[in-house]
């Protein structure tokens, strides 16, 4: 039996919130919060800079490291905010942390074009927006993820994400998808 929530990683495209809700998930489930911004080698941060999207390649170093972070405090619990876009990155980062659950924040094309617009200092602008949504495999049935409408009040989602980690009742939430963790 896990002491803490276990791994968790709060994923979505860029400017869907990630860093916002997952550090006040981290707050308030009391585990460290990890921005996986801060763990890619600076060459990803400079070809994103520069309005390029990375390639699997770019992210497998990256993704490694994202899994060992969260493999390290695994029993204890964390919070990393990271895109996990396709589903071979959450099973490359569930392979280093094979207890990782996810809660994906899902916003329209149109809410995250206007927060990306809205970002001030970001390495990543909101011209890679495109990209990462071509990119993006929403969490399949089979895999120990949550959906949620990242429209929401922050304190609405954290509410609705903590209550699945933790194991609290059944959701019966439209704006969610609920799979169960994994065993």
């Amino acid at each position: 039996m896990r002491a803490g929530p276990g791994p968790v990683v709060v994923m979505g495209v860029s400017a869907s919130g990630k860093s916002t809700v997952g550090a006040r998930l981290a707050r308030r489930l009391g585990v460290p919060f990890v921005d996986a911004d801060d763990l890619h080698p600076q060459a990803n941060v400079d070809k994103m800079r520069s309005g390029h999207p990375l390639d699997d390649a770019d992210r497998e170093p990256w993704l490694d490291r994202v899994g060992a972070t969260l493999a390290e405090s695994a029993r204890d619990g964390i919070v990393v905010a990271c895109s996990s876009l396709r589903r071979a990155y959450r099973d490359r980062i569930r392979r280093a942390a094979p207890t990782t659950r996810f809660v994906h924040l899902h916003l329209s094309e149109e809410a995250l074009a206007e927060r990306a617009g809205a970002r001030l200092g970001h390495f990543m602008p909101a011209t890679l927006l495109a990209s990462q949504l071509a990119t993006l495999e929403p969490p399949a049935e089979d895999e120990p993820a949550l959906t949620v409408d990242a429209d929401e009040p922050v304190d609405e989602i954290v509410d609705l994400a903590a209550a699945w980690l933790v194991g609290g009742p059944d959701l019966e939430v439209g704006a969610a998808r609920d799979a169960p963790p994994p065993a």
